[in-house]
């Protein structure tokens, strides 16, 4: 199998599970009736059979902002990481595409849009741009460091994905209820495609006003996550971490602002 298979594969399973749990919960009947914690779960497990499926090919990123945060310090060629993106990409709209197909039935006797659209791609509690922003920087950046962290240690053959699953877990349990936790480029982009261009009944926009959050929070947090590993915990400063430290201080600073106006204004 190819690098680039690999990524498709692996990311098309993470979205046939991940899309498919939401589906079960938000769709009318269905022998389902989720939660959140069903929910983030399911997400987990999906990364772990994701990593299984393809870990030992491409080393299993699954996940744009993965790659670009290994890439930034050096643990990954940034020759590849077109190559691995491109993947990832259309795993995601593949993924998105089968779990259509596999509850078509269901979609018909749905009449809330945005629990169809919440199948295929994220959307925020309260919506706040530069908030919504700052969670999936949050949330990403806390996915590669821990990435990282469990690379710096031995486990028993086989035993990493169900660790990484478990992040994935912990994620979704205490910093994914303000966005949904994209925190992956790929799982929002690719499935928000397949809800514009696949003939769901009844489905409403694909809200793409605010898909830019999704998709380049996960790819500030990574790199930053990486760059921060790399200065902290190895003593290696670069100039990017430096940078990546003053836009992160930017980013912070105005949500804080912004969200303060909001409560003065009230």
């Amino acid at each position: 199998m190819t690098e680039f298979m690999g990524e498709l594969i692996g990311t098309m399973i993470l979205i046939i599970f991940g899309g498919g749990v939401i589906a079960g919960a938000n769709l009318k009947a269905t022998k389902a009736e989720g939660n959140w914690v069903l929910i983030t779960i399911a997400w987990g497990l999906a990364v772990a059979m994701g990593v299984y499926a393809v870990g030992s090919v491409t080393g299993a990123h699954i996940n744009p902002a993965v790659t670009l945060g290994f890439a930034v310090v050096g643990d990954f060629p940034w020759a590849k990481v077109p190559l691995y993106i491109t993947a990832q990409m259309m795993g995601a709209f593949i993924g998105a595409a089968v779990v259509f197909f596999h509850y078509l039935p269901h979609f018909k006797d749905t009449e809330d849009q945005l629990a169809i659209k919440s199948i295929f791609c994220t959307d925020p509690a309260i919506r706040s741009p530069i908030s919504n922003l700052v969670s999936e920087i949050i949330g990403t950046f806390v996915l590669v460091m821990g990435l990282l962290f469990i690379g710096a240690n031995e486990f028993t053959d086989g035993l990493n994905p169900l660790i990484v699953g478990l992040l994935i877990v912990a994620i979704g349990m205490s910093l994914g209820s303000t966005t949904g936790y994209a925190i992956n480029p790929a799982r929002d982009l690719g499935p928000r495609l397949a809800h514009a261009v696949l003939p769901i009944p009844g489905k409403g926009g694909s809200d793409w006003g605010y898909s830019w959050i999704p998709v380049t929070g996960p790819a500030i947090g990574g790199m930053y996550g990486g760059l921060f590993y790399q200065a902290i915990f190895q003593a290696e400063f670069t100039v990017w971490f430096w940078i990546g430290s003053a836009v992160i201080a930017a980013v912070l600073l105005s949500s804080m602002n912004v969200e303060l106006k909001k409560v003065k204004q009230a």
